[in-house]
C-alpha cells in the first residue's frame, strides 16, 4: 500500500482527527487526559503515569489513571522511594530523553530477580511497560509510562511499533504542553530536594565508596557479572565486596539489604521534609 492509499483509509481519517484534537489541546490543562485517550487507541494499555524528571530530584506526577485503592502501591510508594531503582529513572539520569522504550530493554540483567521488582513492580500486576520519553526543556524530561497487566491482552509487536512511530510527534506536543503549563509545576519541582542523597549516605559510616556503588547496582537488579561490567572490575572483586557489605551491615541476604535501604530512604525523606 502506497502513502496515498494509506492516508485514504477510514482508519487513517479517524487517527488524524484524533491527532488534530490533540494538537489543538497541546497548550491546555486537559492535554494529559486527551493524550491518555489517544494513546489507548493505539496500544490498549491498562495503566498510565506521566512524570517529569529533573536531574536527581524526586519525580513530579502530572497525570495518572490509578483508582484510589491502588494509589498507595502504584503512586505514593513510587514517588517516595521506589523511583530510585526504576530503570526509567536511571535511563533519564544516563541521558535518554526521546523515543519509545520497553522497560525490559532498559532494565539490568537480573531485574526480575531484584527486590524492587518483587516488592514494588510485581505488586502492581504488570507484565510489561513502555516509556515514551520527551525532553521538554534543558533540564526536564517527561516520561509517559504505559503499563500492561498480566491478566489483560499483551502489547503486540505492531502496537510497540506504532508507539515508536508516533513518539516524535508526541515529543513535540509534550514540549508545547510544557511551554504553556510547565510554570504550574516548576515551583513544586524546585521545592523537592533530591532523595539521591539516600544513596550517597547509605552505609556511609561502614562502607567504602566502591561498596556503595555495588549496593546501588545490586538493588537495581544487576547480577554479579553485570555489576562487574558496569564498574569495569572482575566478577570475583564484586563477590568480595558483596561479602564485605553483608558483614559490615550485619546482613545475611539481599532482601535484608533492600529493606534496610528503604528504611534509610524514609529517614532521609523525613529529615529533608523537616
Amino acid at each position: 500500500m502506497n502513502l496515498t492509499d494509506l492516508l485514504a483509509t477510514a482508519d487513517s481519517q479517524a487517527w488524524h482527527q484524533r491527532l488534530a484534537q490533540l494538537t489543538l489541546a497541546a497548550g491546555g490543562v486537559g492535554f494529559p487526559s486527551l493524550l491518555e485517550q489517544t494513546l489507548h487507541a493505539l496500544a490498549g494499555f491498562d495503566t498510565v503515569l506521566i512524570n517529569t524528571y529533573q536531574g536527581q530530584h524526586r519525580p513530579l506526577l502530572i497525570h495518572d489513571n490509578y483508582p484510589p485503592e491502588r494509589r498507595e502501591q502504584g503512586i505514593e510508594r513510587y514517588l517516595s522511594q521506589a523511583y530510585l531503582l526504576d530503570p526509567f529513572f536511571k535511563a533519564v539520569h544516563d541521558g535518554l530523553d526521546r523515543g519509545a522504550h520497553r522497560l525490559r530493554e532498559l532494565a539490568p540483567d537480573r531485574f526480575e530477580s531484584s527486590d524492587y521488582y518483587h516488592h514494588y513492580y510485581r505488586a502492581l500486576g504488570l507484565s510489561d511497560e513502555v516509556g515514551l520519553f520527551a525532553r521538554v526543556d534543558a533540564e526536564v524530561v517527561v516520561v509517559v509510562s504505559l503499563g500492561f497487566r498480566e491478566d489483560a491482552p499483551r502489547l503486540t509487536r505492531r502496537g510497540l511499533q506504532a508507539l515508536r512511530h508516533v513518539a516524535p510527534v508526541l515529543e513535540v506536543l509534550l514540549g508545547e504542553y510544557w511551554k504553556w503549563q510547565g510554570h504550574r509545576f516548576q515551583e513544586r519541582m524546585a521545592e523537592r530536594e533530591p532523595v539521591e542523597a539516600a544513596f550517597d549516605s547509605f552505609g556511609q559510616e561502614a562502607l567504602t565508596a566502591r561498596e556503595r556503588e555495588i549496593v546501588r547496582l545490586l538493588l537495581a537488579g544487576h547480577s554479579t557479572k553485570s555489576a562487574a561490567r558496569e564498574l569495569d572490575i572482575s566478577d570475583g572483586t564484586v563477590k568480595v565486596h558483596r561479602k564485605h557489605i553483608y558483614q559490615r551491615l550485619n546482613l545475611s541476604s539481599q532482601s535484608q539489604l533492600f529493606r534496610l535501604f528503604l528504611d534509610h530512604v524514609a529517614l532521609v525523606s523525613r529529615q529533608q521534609g523537616g
